[in-house]
């Protein structure tokens, strides 16, 4: 007799590849933030796995609280850290792969006893099993038999926060420059390679407009290139000098009058 193929089990055999290559490639990847997007599919189609096995409020759960909530809050710390940040190569805990390599392999044969201590018996039927449903069902074994295992999972959660905490954490190897140094180090750089110490000009000083893409003008009418952004340089929104030149040649023109245009012949 041919076992008929139900709708959870197609649902496993089609995600289950997606989530253990999503998971392999969490791992191996080397940007936080293609892992941080492998982890979300390996946290939906865990997601559709529990809707697939007539469970509606792990599957809420599972999408609201940690591929809605968690997930993203993972995505807006390494927006505000950066993506392109690298990772330092100082070890501030000493012997920290070692001691996690030892947990992995603790951990590894802990779950194989589990698992191959597990013992099923004769299916009853989602309707026999939970006759209140499904969310009290939950709340039930939660903070009934399995309280202690609830806070403990809590507390390692705590610590797990902490530990990564203590592995983001860099030690300062100078010391931290005052603003002394700041100062010497502005007035050496003007003294080696003439940049002024002082502040950049800004937009529009000695211009016909104070616009952000428009540059100060120096004494003599040229630009400084230091007045505006590099970004509006390359986006080329910036007005050419030779155009800026002639705006300032204009307006000296109709100021001096004719005197101008024969100082300028000459």
């Amino acid at each position: 007799m041919i076992a008929m193929v139900t709708g959870p089990q197609v649902a496993f055999w089609l995600l289950a590849p997606v989530m253990i290559l999503a998971a392999i490639g969490m791992v191996l990847v080397r940007k936080a933030v293609h892992s941080a997007l492998l982890l979300a599919t390996v946290m939906i189609c865990l997601a559709i796995q529990y809707a697939a096995q007539d469970a509606p409020f792990l599957f809420a759960v599972q999408i609201i609280v940690y591929t809605g909530a968690i997930l993203m809050l993972f995505l807006f710390v390494l927006m505000l850290v950066g993506v392109d940040a690298s990772d330092s190569l100082v070890e501030t805990i000493r012997g920290q792969r070692l001691l996690a390599g030892i947990a992995f392999l603790g951990f590894g044969i802990l779950l194989v006893a589990a698992i191959g201590s597990a013992a099923f018996g004769n299916p009853l039927g989602l309707a026999d099993a939970q006759p209140d449903g499904n969310p009290k069902a939950i709340a039930a074994l939660l903070f009934g038999k399995y309280v202690w295992a609830f806070e403990v999972t809590s507390a390692l959660l705590i610590t797990a926060a902490m530990g990564a905490m203590m592995l983001a954490h860099r030690e300062r190897l100078t010391k931290k420059r005052t603003q002394r140094d700041h100062a010497e180090e502005r007035i050496r750089k003007y003294a080696e390679q003439g940049v002024h110490p002082g502040p950049l000009p800004t937009p529009g000083v000695l211009a016909r407009h104070n616009a952000v893409d428009t540059p100060a003008l120096l004494p003599d009418g040229s630009i400084a290139p230091t007045s505006v952004s590099r970004v509006l340089q390359a986006r080329g929104t910036v007005f050419p000098e030779a155009d800026e030149r002639a705006d300032v040649d204009e307006v000296r023109k109709l100021d001096a009058g004719d005197d101008f245009d024969e100082g300028e012949k000459r």
